[in-house]
């Protein structure tokens, strides 16, 4: 079996590499290094069923052969962070639109089976919880770019399902809620990696907003788990899955965790939304997925714990730290 990962030198990318390596596939990676990094794929680089090419998902010339050869394809390229969506919106809109149009036109013409990375982002400001795949979406104003990257997600969802009904393309998209694990970085905002680094160095530990706002974090072991059985049921096809866990916590107790489990010293502040991205900026007091549908369709649901989870994270970066 041979797949191409879009975005796969990417944190999740790079992972589910190194699984489907262990498991005897073939693997073309294509990241253009944006937010992908040569060091995450490091292990695979010297694997002969091993093959990296530094280029965009946007060049449709290089997707060709691409996909050509590839059996299966895990599309997830696209911009990623609440950093980085604010502040390159263009980038954001292009990357995550154009660039999975490419994919599936191109997997159109060779019928390859596709997944289609989504987000939790998709519904927005809706405050059902748990969400479920058939939730409204509830975005903000177009004045704030902050909304930008769940509306191009959507796009991108309205896009494959359009493929699968028009064209029968066998593709599986994934709603992913706050994937983390080991080489996560916390340079675009991932909140973990940023508050575990500030930890062990002792430096303030800094939360945007309250931090009464909470979420679920989904280890990175785990969702390969999902996302692999969801390529090999061919009843997934056209269909959209959450994939994450349920356990939830409040970012204030987070931060309070992690300064426990990692002996620091660290002090806790809050600075206003507002002072980190620009005035209007709005979060999510909660989400939270419910995995009914994916447990149903494939016998998946996380179990991995948070203070695993935490503790995995902790131990990896006192590693890069020595």
């Amino acid at each position: 079996m041979r797949t191409l990962i879009t975005g796969g030198a990417g944190f999740i990318g790079s992972h589910l590499a190194e699984r489907l390596l262990a498991s005897g596939h073939r693997v073309d990676v294509i990241d253009d290094l944006s937010t992908g990094s040569l060091a995450n794929i490091e292990a695979c680089l010297a694997n002969p069923d091993f093959s990296f090419v530094n280029d965009t998902v946007l060049n449709e010339k290089m997707m060709y052969p691409l996909i050509e050869r590839a059996d299966v394809i895990y599309h997830l390229a696209a911009a990623v962070g609440v950093e980085l969506i604010v502040t390159q919106p263009v980038r954001t809109i292009e990357t995550n639109i154009k660039g999975t149009e490419v994919v599936l036109d191109v997997a159109r013409k060779f019928g390859r089976r596709l997944l289609v990375a989504s987000t939790s982002e998709i519904y927005g400001k809706n405050e059902k919880v748990p969400f479920r795949e058939d939730d409204d979406s509830l975005f903000g104003c177009t004045g704030y770019s902050r909304w930008s990257y769940a509306c191009s997600k959507a796009i991108d969802e309205f896009l494959a399902l359009a493929y699968h009904r028009e064209f029968g393309l066998r593709v599986v998209i994934t709603r992913f809620f706050n994937t983390v694990g080991e080489r996560q970085t916390g340079q675009y905002g991932m909140v973990i990696p940023r508050f575990v680094k500030a930890a062990l160095a002792g430096e303030p530990i800094v939360i945007h907003g309250d931090g009464k706002q909470s979420r679920c974090f989904g280890y990175v072991g785990d969702v390969i788990d999902g996302i692999t059985a969801l390529m090999d049921d061919p009843g997934a096809f056209g269909e959209v899955y959450n994939i994450g866990s349920t356990e939830e916590i409040s970012i204030g107790d987070l931060a309070e965790k992690i300064v426990e489990m990692t002996g620091s010293a660290s002090e806790i502040s809050h600075v206003p939304y507002d002072s980190v991205y620009g005035p209007g900026f709005d979060d999510m007091r909660r989400r939270v997925p419910s995995v009914e549908k994916i447990e149903k369709q494939v016998g998946w649901k996380a179990t991995t714990s948070l203070d695993v989870i935490l503790s995995r994270v902790i131990d990896y970066y006192r590693g890069v730290k020595g």
